[in-house]
């Protein structure tokens, strides 16, 4: 029962930045972009929150808050960098899954490439805090202890991301634009920029994801801060149904596969497997839930799609 009960900061932990991600991912598919470029922004959006956080902690005024803004610099960031594929997937025409992959390319060169600017080596410099644990906050006590804030910032996400698409106008106009474009353009919809708005309201949130967790996970950015997360955000998209409560569900079930993964050593019968064999546990959960609820989830019918004002 203790080792259950320590599990439980573990898989939040972990399940939060991946709800954060999935919401945008979600959010982007509403509207009818499949977003692959997920784990490259969400690595944007960790280099830039571990540099500003370096930078920022030692400031006299604002480094006891330095966590928390860089946490909005990671959605900048993010915001910024999904730009790339707004363009080449809504302007140039360009093929989603084409367009995401050569951004999640891009990705690793180009914070790799920032940090030996900025810190002269392919890292970042290790900060000090980053985001602080519930327990160090006096308010709380020991109610929250070892519990980062960040599943809060996840939780609140649901709500706001459910009722903003499902029950606002803005949601509607996202939805019927990720269902039939066309039909939507001749209700006077302006799907462009409707779509414009998806991409960019996932990039925000992949890029607050990205620096969730090299704030929570880490003392510093490297090129492997986010190890496929994103992927697994994406898979969360899929086993949550494209609902931002499924998501919810899918994403604490992966936190979970990974928090077993962690305390595994702990477990009688399971410590006698080797290591290895518990850090591939999410993805291999990852792959057998897209096999057996890919067939049985329907996403956008548009999602995917190339919008060409022409067709009817």
């Amino acid at each position: 029962m203790d080792i259950l009960i320590s599990m439980i900061p573990a898989t939040l932990l972990v399940a939060a930045p991946i709800i954060v991600a999935a919401l945008g991912g979600m959010i982007c598919e509403r509207s009818g972009i499949v977003n692959i470029a997920l784990e490259g922004i969400m690595l944007v959006g960790a280099f830039a929150g571990a540099t500003a956080c370096y930078f920022l902690e030692s400031h006299a005024v604002l480094g006891p808050y330095a966590g928390w803004i860089s946490l909005v610099i990671g959605i900048i960031a993010g915001i910024l960098f999904s730009l790339l594929l707004a363009v080449s997937t809504i302007n140039f025409k360009a093929d989603h899954t084409i367009a995401g992959t050569a951004i999640n390319l891009l990705s690793v060169g180009l914070s790799v490439y920032m940090c030996q600017i900025i810190f002269g080596q392919q890292r970042s410099q290790s900060f000090m805090t980053g985001l602080n644990k519930m327990k160090d906050v006096p308010i709380f006590g020991d109610l929250f202890a070892n519990i980062y804030p960040t599943i809060f910032i996840a939780l609140i996400l649901v709500v706001a991301s459910y009722y903003v698409v499902f029950k606002t106008g803005f949601g509607l106009r996202l939805r019927s634009c990720g269902e039939n474009p066309q039909a939507s353009a001749s209700m006077g919809i302006n799907v462009y920029k409707t779509r414009y708005m998806g991409v960019l309201l996932s990039g925000g949130f992949a890029g607050l994801a990205g620096a969730m967790m090299v704030l929570t996970n880490g003392v510093q950015f490297t090129a492997t801060s986010i190890h496929g997360v994103g992927f697994i955000a994406i898979a969360a998209v899929i086993f949550g149904k494209w609902n931002p409560f499924g998501i919810l569900g899918a994403g604490i079930f992966f936190g979970l596969s990974s928090a077993i993964g962690i305390y595994a050593s702990m477990i009688p019968v399971l410590n006698l497997l080797p290591p290895e064999f518990f850090a591939c546990i999410p993805y291999v959960l990852t792959i057998v839930a897209l096999v057996l609820f890919s067939n049985k989830t329907v996403g956008p019918k548009a999602a995917g799609q190339i919008y060409d004002v022409g067709q009817r």
